[in-house]
């Protein structure tokens, strides 16, 4: 394999280098990536059971409200 005589060593190892670094910066973006799919994914699961809590919270809320109410008029 013949190069170009202006061609020269630190040229292709800078070239070398430079394509090693962008796949390793690829690898990393791939890797990030499925991390945001896999929270993605779980994301429904929790904005569920936020909703149930959220539900239950109202709920609890009214009850004890009511108990209030019958401990103000037992007071009275």
């Amino acid at each position: 394999m013949k190069f170009d005589p202006r061609v020269t060593l630190a040229l292709i190892l800078a070239l070398v280098l430079e394509t090693a670094g962008s796949l390793i910066w690829i690898g990393g973006a791939a890797a990030r990536l499925r991390e945001v799919e896999r929270a993605a994914i779980s994301a429904p699961e929790v904005a569920e059971r936020l909703a149930r809590v959220e539900g239950q919270l109202a709920e609890q809320q009214r009850t004890l409200a009511r108990i209030e109410q019958r401990v103000d008029a037992r007071d009275r």
